[in-house]
């Protein structure tokens, strides 16, 4: 089953019910949890909002049931929730081996991918975007069952070197930006960062490096430029995926913000909040980490950890790379951080930041791989949440109904079976919300 089909039938509105519920439940309580109360329950959210049961009536290719007493094995092959990266070295590692490593590990543990569209380096000739390198990752993508977000589509961090000196015709043509990617792309990147960091739209790194660009903003107003991007972006895909994507987590964000990115009518122009994590200086904890999800989750939107960084060694006067010591830190914090988001109802999506320490922001040791492309404790203890303690494999047998029942993570599936001295084979995808049974055709 392709992946962007089962996110629309079954991905972010689907649940919608689920979450509501869920998040009244968890704010009710939430904010005044100790770390120690988070992480011990955390395993229990998980299995009641990460795991759903299913009924299965299995026929072959004529519609004729499979016979009772026959057992079956029902095997996971995607997550419903977005465990992600970066993708910006694809392709562009130091060696050969080295970009097939990266290929490899990315593929083995990851099903959501954030592509690069920053503005001034996406377009460095005015009209010549190159769309070139995205449609390369994004056929990988799609070869690897990967979903991919685009990332970002407004972001007054650097000017273009071709804009005009005219705020009216710099803004329009950010919106014409927009609206081209999201057109471009529809189909494969149905899911967008559209306005990254407006509120600190002017701070003075800004001036220096964006100073055309800050002062359209200034012009038109930051409210009304937010709300224009996100109006231009649901023109060119209505059924796009928008998110603000944002550093800022505090309640004055949340309210004067969050509260106000809304249309005439008052309803959110935005479908998920995006949360940036980076923990260069200081790991967050369980604690904080709950509270931000709590912060959020009142909104009664998605939230997604979009920019997620925790460091595997010092930085000192010298220079700032991996250490033994730092990784095994780094392993416990990602193990803790991972669980908790996961356990948290309106969380749908974590995203790494970078995936390796070849080329990472800032030079830091932010890899889940070592430069060489080589595993981190971080990484093997991912693979083993991801792949292995949050992943379904099970046998089941046929009852005398002609039903299976089985419980498993939320995400697709295959389903094998022996039968008449054939392998058959099919499909399925387990939601909350499925219907009571799903008919599974093998053939």
């Amino acid at each position: 089953m392709d992946r962007r089909h089962f996110l629309k039938t079954a991905g972010f509105g689907a649940a919608a019910l689920v979450l509501k519920r869920s998040l009244s439940a968890s704010a009710a309580s939430g904010g005044t949890l100790s770390a120690e109360r988070i992480l011990d329950k955390a395993d229990d959210r998980i299995e009641k909002y990460r795991k759903a049961d299913a009924v299965l009536r299995l026929v072959t290719a004529e519609s004729k049931p499979l016979h009772a007493g026959l057992t079956v094995r029902i095997e996971q092959t995607c997550h419903r929730f977005l465990f992600g990266c970066n993708i910006f070295k694809l392709g562009l590692c130091r060696k050969p081996d080295e970009n097939t490593a990266y290929e490899q590990r990315f593929s083995d543990l990851l099903n959501f991918a954030t592509l690069p569209f920053y503005w001034w380096n996406y377009e460095r000739e005015q009209g010549k975007p190159e769309d070139g390198r995205t449609e390369q990752i994004v056929r990988w993508c799609e070869a690897h069952n990967i979903t991919m977000k685009g990332h970002p589509l407004a972001w007054n961090y650097r000017d273009p070197s071709w804009l005009p000196n005219d705020p009216t015709e710099v803004m329009k043509l950010q919106f014409e930006r927009i609206a081209r990617c999201v057109q471009k792309f529809k189909g494969d990147i149905d899911i967008w960062d559209v306005v990254n960091e407006a509120t600190h739209y002017d701070r003075d790194s800004t001036k220096r490096q964006a100073p055309i660009l800050t002062e359209a903003i200034r012009r038109i107003g930051v409210g009304a430029y937010i709300r224009g991007a996100f109006r231009t972006a649901r023109k060119a895909n209505p059924a796009a995926t928008l998110l603000i994507n944002d550093y800022r987590t505090d309640p004055a964000y949340a309210e004067k913000v969050i509260s106000q990115l809304v249309d005439n009518g008052g309803q959110p122009l935005y479908d998920v909040i995006g949360i940036q994590s980076h923990m260069h200086s200081e790991y967050w904890g369980a604690k904080r980490a709950w509270e931000v999800c709590e912060r959020f989750a009142k909104f009664g939107k998605p939230l997604h950890f979009t920019e997620t960084t925790v460091i595997s060694g010092p930085k000192t006067e010298q220079s700032w790379m991996t250490t033994p010591q730092g990784e095994r830190r780094q392993a416990e914090q990602v193990a803790e951080f991972y669980r908790v988001l996961y356990s948290h109802p309106a969380v749908e999506a974590i995203t790494w930041w970078d995936f390796t320490d070849q080329g990472a922001w800032q030079r830091a040791p932010a890899g889940l791989t070592r430069a060489d492309m080589t595993p981190k404790p971080a990484y093997e203890q991912l693979h083993q949440l991801i792949k292995e303690k949050w992943w379904t494999q099970a046998e089941a047998t046929i009852a005398a109904d002609g039903n299976v029942r089985f419980r498993g993570f939320l995400g697709q599936y295959k389903i094998i079976a022996e039968a008449e001295g054939r392998k058959l084979t099919g499909t399925f995808k387990l939601d909350k919300g499925a219907r009571q049974v799903i008919e599974v055709q093998l053939g």
